[in-house]
C-alpha cells in the first residue's frame, strides 16, 4: 500500500481541532485506502450488514471505544449517519472518528445542519504534488494525461474504459441517491460538454440547447456537479464595478484525466500542457486552502488573471499559471494591481525549481513551482 504522508498529516491536523473528521471527495480519489492507512485505527466498512448492526446503538458502540481511533467508511450506508457522528462529537470527545462516504451525503442540508460546528472536513482532491513522490512517478506530463485519481494514474495503460465506468457509477451511486434527477442523458451530456470546454466561461444558453433542456435545468445540473466536487465554479473577482466583468463564472473539471478523455487526447502536445497545468494549480490550491474562495479576474478591456485567492481579512493574491516561466507577460497582473494595489503576485510554473522574484517596473512578482504552494508561498 502506497503511503500518502501529506494527507495523513492533514487528518492529524483536523483531529487536533475536532474529534470528528469528514473525509470528502469524488469516488476513487483514494478515501478508503487513505482511511485504511491511518495508524492504529479500527477500520469498519458500513456497507457490511454486520457493521450496520454494530452501529445500530451508537452510544454503546462509542462507549467501548474511548480514546480510540475509529474509521467509518461508506458511512452513508447507515440509516442515520449524521446522528452517529453527532453522538460522537457531543458525548465522546476522546474518540477520534474518521467518516467517509458519498459526496452527496456531505452535500445534503440535513448532514450539514446536524454537524454544524461539530466536525472538521478534509477534502481529498486528486493527487497533489506531494503525492507524485509518494507514488514514485514525478513526470508531470503523466499526471496531466492520466489525471490524479490513483487507480487511473497507476494503471499500466491509459484506462479509457475506466473513465466511462466511473461516469456510470457516479450517476447511479452518487447523483440518483440524493438528487433524484430523471434525465440521465441530458445530465451526462452536460458533464461531457463541460469537461471538453473545461476552464472556459459558463454560458447556459448554448449548453441548454445542446442538452435539449431549459436554462434553469442546466443551472440546476451544474449545482449538482459542483456540490459533488466534479465541477468547480471559479467566479469572477469584482469589487470595483463597471470596468470588470462581474457575472460569468469559469467552470473547471475536477481532474485533468477526465478533461483529456473528453477532449479525445491520447497524447499531449506542448500547447495542451498550459491549460491542463492551470487545472493542476487549481487542484493544489484546493488541497491547501480548502474551500477558501478562488476567483479569476477579467476586465472589459481584456486583461485577465488566472486565479485570485481572496480570504477574509487578507489582501487578494494574484496567481498566474504558466507551463514555462518565460512565457509570463505582466499586463494582466499590472492591470489588476491598478485596481487592487495590495497583495502578493505569484507565477506558478512547472519549470521553476528554486523560487525567485522579478520586478516589472514597480510590480514585484514571485516565481514558484507547484511545491511552493504547500510550503507557504501563498500568503
Amino acid at each position: 500500500m502506497l503511503g500518502r504522508p501529506f494527507w495523513l498529516s492533514r487528518l492529524a491536523e483536523a483531529w487536533r481541532e475536532r474529534n470528528v473528521v469528514w473525509l470528502m471527495g469524488v469516488r476513487r480519489a483514494g478515501k478508503t485506502v487513505l482511511a485504511q492507512s491511518v495508524p492504529g485505527a479500527e477500520y469498519l466498512d458500513c456497507e457490511l450488514p454486520s457493521v450496520r448492526r454494530l452501529l445500530a446503538d451508537a452510544e454503546a458502540f462509542l462507549a467501548e471505544r474511548k480514546h480510540a481511533t475509529v474509521v467509518l467508511d461508506e458511512i452513508h450506508r447507515l440509516p442515520d449517519a449524521a446522528q452517529v457522528l453527532k453522538v460522537a462529537a457531543d458525548h465522546y470527545p476522546t474518540t477520534r472518528v474518521l467518516a467517509t462516504g458519498s459526496s452527496t451525503l456531505g452535500a445534503s442540508a440535513r448532514f450539514r445542519d446536524t454537524l454544524a460546528g461539530r466536525k472538521r472536513e478534509v477534502w481529498l482532491t486528486p493527487m497533489v504534488h506531494a503525492d507524485l513522490a509518494a507514488f514514485r512517478q514525478e513526470r508531470l506530463e503523466h499526471r496531466l494525461l492520466r489525471g490524479g485519481l490513483p487507480p487511473f494514474f497507476l494503471a499500466d495503460t491509459l484506462p479509457e474504459r475506466d473513465f466511462e465506468e466511473w461516469t456510470e457509477a457516479y450517476w447511479a451511486k452518487d447523483v440518483l441517491e440524493l438528487f433524484r434527477l430523471e434525465r440521465r442523458h441530458a445530465f451526462q451530456r452536460l458533464l461531457e460538454l463541460l469537461m471538453a470546454q473545461s476552464g472556459g466561461i459558463f454560458e447556459a444558453t448554448p449548453l441548454a440547447r445542446a442538452c435539449e433542456v431549459s436554462r434553469p435545468t442546466v443551472t440546476a445540473y451544474l449545482a449538482v456537479l459542483e456540490a459533488t466536487f466534479v465541477m468547480h465554479m471559479v467566479r469572477p473577482y469584482a469589487l470595483s464595478g463597471a470596468a470588470e466583468i462581474i457575472s460569468a463564472p469559469r467552470v473547471y473539471g475536477f481532474d485533468t484525466g477526465f478533461v483529456c478523455h473528453h477532449r479525445g487526447w491520447h497524447a499531449l502536445r506542448r500547447e495542451d500542457c498550459g491549460p491542463l497545468w492551470e487545472h493542476v494549480v487549481l487542484n493544489e490550491l484546493h488541497a491547501h486552502v480548502g474551500r477558501a474562495p478562488v476567483h479569476y479576474w477579467r476586465s472589459k478591456h481584456g486583461n485577465e488573471v488566472d486565479f485570485i485567492l481572496a480570504r477574509r481579512g487578507r489582501p487578494p493574491v494574484a496567481i498566474e499559471c504558466k507551463w514555462s516561466a518565460d512565457r509570463f507577460e505582466p499586463a494582466g497582473i499590472k492591470a489588476f494591481r491598478g485596481r487592487y494595489p495590495e497583495g502578493a503576485n505569484l507565477v506558478v510554473a512547472h519549470d521553476v525549481g528554486r523560487p525567485f522574484t522579478k520586478r516589472f517596473g514597480s510590480l514585484s512578482v514571485r516565481f514558484v513551482g507547484l511545491d511552493a504552494i504547500a510550503n507557504g508561498a501563498v500568503p
